[in-house]
C-alpha cells in the first residue's frame, strides 16, 4: 500500500496524481514501481474506515457489467469485505408520468463504495508516497514541471512533480485551476438518503420523471436499508423537486419514515465529446475530472478504470509526449461516449421511451 510518508523537500515526482479513486488509485497502482508517484487525497484514506455503507462520495455503490470487465482485464477480484447485500439481478425501470414500469434482467455488484476505494488504495506499492487528508490549493509552473501547493492540517507544502494528474472527480480542481475556459459536461447535484427498510425489494429501480429532472432518480437496497438517489439540475428548488420524488414514490409502496442520513454532490453528464477535456501542457485529467461518465447511466467506474489504463500505458511508453499517446488511446472512449448520447433518447425522450417500454422488447416478468 502507498506509504503515508512525511512532507520532504526537495527531489521532486515523476508523476502527482491529485484524487485517490478508482481513477488515480489505479493509475498509481499500475505505474507506481516504475515511476516516483505523488498520490493526494483530501480523504484520510488510510485512517479507519467511516461506518458501514457510508460512501465518502455521493455513489450509489452498483458496479455496473462494464465496470466488472475492467476488473477482470486487471486480473483483480473483489474482496468479500467489499460487498453488501442484497445482489441485484434485475432492474426496475419506473416511469411515474405513464406510471408504466418494466423489469430487465441485469447483474450489478452491490457493494460499499467507501470500501471498494480504500480497497483499491490498499494494491497502491508502497514506495508511492501518499499525502492522505491533504487538499491542492494550487500550482505554479516551472521549467521542467510544476510546484504544487498543499494544504494539511493547516498548514502549506510544496511538492515538485513533473507530470500533473487530476484524478479529482466532477468537481476537479485540477481542472478549474488549469482549463477554466473548456466546456464542461452539464452538471447535476446528485441528492442521496440512506432510510431504514427491512424488507426493501431486491431491485434496482431507475426512475424517470420528466417533472423532477431530465436525468432520473434511483432506489437500491442495502443491508442497512433502502437508498434513494436522484441527479437534479441545479437550480432553484432541486431540494423541493427531491421531495415531490419521494412523496409519488410513496405512491409505488415505497416508505420513507425513518430517514438515516442525507448527503449530496456534483454529478457530470457530457452531451458531447467536446466536453471531454484530456488535458495538455503537462497535465492530464482522467475519470470523471475529464468528464469520462455515461451519459446515459451516469456509470463512471469502468470509465476510472479505462482512462487511468490510457494514460498508466502511455506513461509507461514514454513517448516524446504523454499527452498526445493519452489522448490517441482514449479515441474508443469518445467513441463510446458518443454512442451513449445516441442511445439516450430512448431512455430520456418521454415518448421513445413510452414506446420501448410498452413494447416490452427486453423486459421479463417478476413474481412478486
Amino acid at each position: 500500500m502507498a506509504t503515508q510518508a512525511h512532507f520532504q523537500a526537495g527531489g521532486g515526482y515523476d508523476v502527482a496524481i491529485v484524487g485517490a479513486g478508482p481513477a488515480g488509485a489505479t493509475l498509481a497502482r499500475i505505474i507506481g514501481e516504475g515511476c516516483k508517484v505523488l498520490l493526494i487525497d483530501r480523504r484520510p484514506m488510510a485512517a479507519d474506515p467511516p461506518s458501514p455503507g457510508q460512501a465518502d462520495k455521493c455513489c450509489g455503490g452498483l458496479l455496473a457489467p462494464d465496470g466488472q470487465k475492467m476488473l477482470a482485464r486487471q486480473g483483480l477480484g473483489l474482496p468479500r469485505d467489499v460487498l453488501v447485500g442484497p445482489q441485484l439481478f434485475v432492474v426496475r425501470t419506473l416511469d411515474l408520468r405513464t406510471r408504466r414500469e418494466r423489469y430487465y434482467q441485469r447483474h450489478y455488484i452491490n457493494l460499499d463504495r467507501g470500501k471498494l476505494d480504500r480497497w483499491l488504495v490498499s494494491l497502491v506499492p508502497a514506495r508511492v508516497d501518499a499525502r492522505f487528508g491533504c487538499r491542492l490549493r494550487s500550482f505554479e509552473r516551472r521549467e521542467e514541471g510544476f510546484t504544487l501547493i498543499l494544504s494539511c492540517g493547516g498548514k502549506e507544502y510544496r511538492e515538485q512533480a513533473r507530470l500533473l494528474v487530476g484524478a479529482d472527480g466532477a468537481a476537479s480542481r485540477v481542472r478549474r485551476l488549469a482549463f477554466p475556459d473548456t466546456p464542461w459536461p452539464k452538471r447535476y447535484a446528485a441528492i442521496q438518503e440512506w432510510f431504514a427498510c427491512p424488507q426493501a425489494l431486491p431491485y434496482f429501480c431507475a426512475i424517470f420523471d420528466p417533472g423532477v429532472t431530465d436525468f432520473y432518480a434511483w432506489t437500491i437496497p442495502k443491508e442497512e436499508g433502502l437508498l434513494l438517489g436522484a441527479a437534479l439540475e441545479p437550480v432553484a428548488g432541486a431540494a423541493e423537486r427531491f421531495e415531490r420524488l419521494k412523496a409519488r414514490l410513496a405512491e409505488f409502496g415505497f416508505r420513507f419514515d425513518c430517514r438515516l442520513r442525507r448527503h449530496g454532490g456534483l454529478l457530470l453528464r457530457p452531451t458531447r465529446v467536446g466536453q471531454i477535456c484530456t488535458g495538455g501542457a503537462g497535465i492530464a485529467l482522467i475519470g470523471e475530472a475529464a468528464g469520462w461518465i455515461s451519459p446515459s447511466s451516469a456509470e463512471g467506474i469502468s470509465y476510472a478504470f479505462r482512462s487511468a489504463i490510457a494514460l498508466a500505458d502511455a506513461v509507461q511508453a514514454r513517448p516524446g509526449d504523454v499527452l498526445s499517446a493519452y489522448r490517441r488511446n482514449t479515441a474508443s472512449l469518445r467513441l463510446n461516449i458518443l454512442a451513449k448520447n445516441l442511445k439516450s433518447p430512448f431512455m430520456y425522450n418521454s415518448v421513445l421511451r413510452d414506446l420501448v417500454l410498452r413494447s416490452g422488447v427486453g423486459s421479463m416478468e417478476v413474481r412478486r
